[in-house]
This record gives structure tokens, sequence and C-alpha cells, in this order.
């Protein structure tokens, strides 16, 4: 029983480890160390509930929550303003245009983490307004009006540096 329960959950966490990653190195905005790090939590809540995972009905969305949420809550956590500045390695992210793809994890990097998240799971996620509320514990009424300002506050950081980029 134990070994089954472990190796149902060592295909599930090899099966989603490199798209937590991914949604987590978007959330801190590319701080490859804090997302391994919440990837790391979250399989480790993951892996305390797997004996009643069959309760849960898509466990790769519920891990997909239990991140965003391990990643609200680190922020919440932070005493200092202070916001770590990594490197992203070459291998994140699938676009052909690395200079806009840092041009956008800085932007997003300037973004309240709420507003990082709504955007993550809104537009890089594909999840619905629903599916997000559900996320981030707020009315789809909250998700639609923090989606609408954080696109708005996100054109505003780029500014006029993604028209040189859509000229390309």
């Amino acid at each position: 029983m134990r070994q089954r329960r472990r190796e149902g959950f060592r295909e599930f966490a090899e099966g989603r480890t490199g798209q937590l990653y991914r949604s987590a190195c978007l959330l801190t905005s590319g701080d490859t160390h804090l997302a391994e790090d919440l990837v790391q939590e979250t399989l480790g809540r993951m892996y305390l509930l797997w004996g009643r995972i069959s309760r849960i009905d898509n466990p790769a969305a519920y891990a997909q929550t239990v991140l965003v949420r391990a990643f609200l809550t680190h922020r919440r956590r932070r005493s200092t303003a202070e916001w770590p500045v990594g490197e992203v390695p070459d291998g994140i992210g699938g676009g052909a245009d690395p200079a806009l793809r840092m041009t956008l994890l800085e932007a997003l990097g300037r973004l309240a983490p709420k507003d990082r998240a709504v955007l993550v799971l809104r537009y890089w996620e594909d999840r619905s307004v629903e599916e997000t509320a559900d996320v981030m514990n707020a009315s789809s009424a909250a998700v639609r009006t923090r989606s609408s300002r954080a696109l708005a506050r996100l054109r505003q950081e780029l500014g006029g540096s993604l028209a040189e980029f859509a000229g390309r």
C-alpha cells in the first residue's frame, strides 16, 4: 500500500514538476532559487495529502493552487521591501526572443504579488476567472477587477518598450 502510494506520488511529481517550476519562475519574476523552494514546498504539501488525493478531482490543478498560495504567503511574510534579482536561466520560457522575455519578466516583477499571480494564472496558465478566484480565495468580480488593473499596470510598466519589440 505504501509502496503504491510512493510510486503514484513519484509519477505525479515527475510529470508536474516542470510545469510547477515554470509557473513559479513567472510568479517570482525569474528568482529561480525561490521558485525551486516554492515547488519543493508544494510537492511536500502534496505528498502529505497524497493518501487522501482520491477526494481531489484534479491533483494537477490542486498543486497549482498550492503553489500560488505558497507564493502569496511567502510574499506576505517578507519583512523588507527588498526584491532579490537573479539571472533567468536560458532554459526557462519558450519564446524565441530572450530580450522580450526578460523585459516581460522584469515588468512582472514590478507588479504586486497578487497582480502577478492573477496575470500568471489567467494568461499564462489559461485559467478561467472562476478557477483563478478559487485559487486566490477571492470573488470572480475581484479577479476580473484585479486582472484589468494588473494588465493596465503592466502596460504602463512596459511603456514604449513593448512597441519596440512589436515592430520586429
